[in-house]
């Protein structure tokens, strides 16, 4: 304090965090993760462009459902593949980013196949509206598949850190007389 100053430096330099060309980085996206989210964009892309490759329809409301649904899970999907591979992981934490991945991969995939049902029932069997419904189907299999996954691995956690009572309680307090 002689010197004026009222903070000491601190014992520990200064770490600065690795560098990483253009901010992105996969590791948080290992296993089976890369190629399920590289593939949820890559088929709502494909059922957009199918999509609007139709030329006339008949009933046209289940068509504009199913574009505004593909292109809401095509921008969706790589916003979140975004946040896996750049610093946002980080930023938001890693628990609040699954959390919102899982539900989000539900919701997203449930409203896919909706959409996809509905261009079904409502297409003229045109080659490019069946084209972009199958393709909406396989899309919306492929988030909910991994809904599927991350649920059952987030269940499969959970009772690893919490099991459950295996009703052997022989030799505990329970078991033995109150009274002797």
């Amino acid at each position: 304090m002689e010197n004026g100053a009222v903070y000491n430096e601190t014992t520990e330099p200064h770490c600065k965090e690795p560098h990483r060309p253009c901010g992105c980085t996969r590791q948080h996206l290992k296993g089976w993760r890369l190629p399920a989210k590289v593939l949820q964009p890559f088929l709502s892309l494909l059922a957009v462009i199918f999509e609007e490759i139709v030329d006339d329809c008949i009933n046209c409301g289940g068509l504009y459902f199913f574009e505004f649904t593909s292109c809401s899970a095509f921008l969706l999907s790589l916003l979140i593949l975004c946040v896996y591979c750049t610093v946002a992981y980080e930023t938001f934490g890693k628990d609040k980013v699954k959390r919102v991945n899982l539900w989000a991969m539900l919701a997203i995939g449930v409203i896919f196949l909706l959409a996809s049902i509905v261009l079904a029932a409502t297409s003229s069997a045109s080659a490019s509206e069946t084209i972009a419904c199958v393709f909406g189907f396989f899309a919306s299999g492929a988030f909910l598949a991994e809904f599927v996954m991350e649920y059952w691995g987030s269940r499969k956690r959970s009772t690893k850190e919490h099991p459950q009572n295996s009703g052997n309680t022989q030799g505990t307090a329970e078991d033995s007389l109150l009274n002797k």
